[in-house]
């Protein structure tokens, strides 16, 4: 799979004219949910390059990411004429990026796919490292495939649209990667960097954020998926380290769905707490760097409200991620910042110690 063309726009309307046309497209479509289609779609839709674009729209919020809603997309390109030349446009977050870069690897066994990611979280994470899918069976992300862009366009603007809510949750992704920010040696492994990044992130007002420090931020950000990702394009190794708090934070994001739905970076940042505990207590991760990546989760995303009842639902949940081999639940641990741990197991015992951990910090 081919290195993915991720463009830092200083300038929208030139990075998504120059994408569009290195395509080729005979039909341009840009794919919006019902919030982007309102905030996102007016930045863009006056451009030259987009006179004729048609416009397709899903429901918003991850509850909608279904194969449902991958028809509706497939319907609406079929009726409106696409062509193994069109172009489809995914204007939008995580859950647009996701659906329609899934919906364009499949229609036609693939068309042409760009994304613009509008949030925090699409941007550093969704829309960079051709993961695409949709939820099924109660289960996040259960249906997909890998399917690299021709071009991810990265343009702050959009973070100007956002509520607090999921810039908090685009920044959990950010706090993981300051996590795993690591130098790679010549045999594709990795090896401790410098903590510069986390302290950084750890330190900035992300309440109140400058939007040029945060472009900044969000550049350097990708960069350390970028280039795990091109170390592991499809997930044999290394870019396991990109599923650090995403065990136990997909078992918190799954069963909120049963209850009250969460933002994926929450569930994340919950998710890295109890992964941190099990660094401390299994690959001797510091437990002063712990405390304070635990402190500013507890100050920033609350808690998500679980009891002892609610353990066996989780490890269930568990048992089902992908990452997984046999029915050995399998983790993304660090042995310090930078220092990553894969391929890690871990006890029922211990996974419920960590539960412990997370509810009475």
């Amino acid at each position: 799979m081919e290195q993915q063309k991720v463009i830092i726009s200083h300038n929208l309307e030139q990075a998504l004219s120059e994408s569009i046309a290195s395509c080729h497209p005979d039909r341009v479509f840009v794919l919006t949910d019902k919030t982007t289609e309102k905030l996102c779609l007016p930045i863009v839709k006056d451009y030259e390059c987009m006179k004729e674009a048609a416009s397709i729209s899903i429901e918003s919020l991850d509850t909608n990411k279904t194969l449902d809603a991958v028809v509706h997309v497939w319907s609406e390109l079929q009726r409106m004429g696409a062509t193994r030349h069109s172009l489809l446009i995914n204007l939008g977050g995580g859950m647009v990026t996701d659906l329609g870069g899934f919906a364009a690897s499949t229609f036609k066994r693939g068309i042409h796919l760009i994304n613009i990611p509008t949030t925090l979280l699409s941007m550093v994470d969704a829309s960079v490292g051709g993961k695409t899918g949709f939820n099924f069976g109660g289960l996040k992300n259960e249906i997909g495939v890998f399917r690299n862009a021709s071009a991810v366009i990265i343009d702050t603007v959009f973070l100007k649209t956002m509520d607090i809510e999921n810039l908090l949750s685009g920044y959990a992704e950010m706090l993981k990667h300051g996590l795993i920010n690591c130098e790679l040696k010549a045999d594709g492994s990795s090896q401790s960097y410098n903590p510069r990044m986390l302290d950084e992130l750890l330190s900035f007002d992300i309440e109140n954020p400058n939007l040029k420090e945060l472009s900044r931020m969000v550049a350097e950000s990708i960069e350390v998926k970028k280039r795990i990702v091109a170390e592991d394009p499809l997930e044999q190794g290394l870019r396991k380290a990109l599923n650090l708090g995403h065990t136990i934070g997909h078992a918190f994001e799954s069963l909120a769905l049963q209850r009250k739905p969460v933002l994926h970076g929450y569930a994340v940042a919950w998710g890295l707490i109890c992964e941190l505990y099990l660094s401390v207590a299994k690959t001797g991760f510091p437990t002063d760097k712990m405390r304070q990546v635990v402190r500013f989760v507890l100050d920033h995303y609350s808690r998500m409200p679980i009891t002892c009842d609610d353990y066996p639902a989780l490890l269930e949940l568990m048992t089902h991620d992908k990452k997984n081999t046999g029915k050995e639940i399998n983790f993304t641990l660090l042995g310090n910042v930078g220092d990553i741990r894969i391929n890690q197991t871990a006890t029922k015992e211990e996974i419920e110690e960590a539960l412990d951990f997370y509810r009475e910090s």
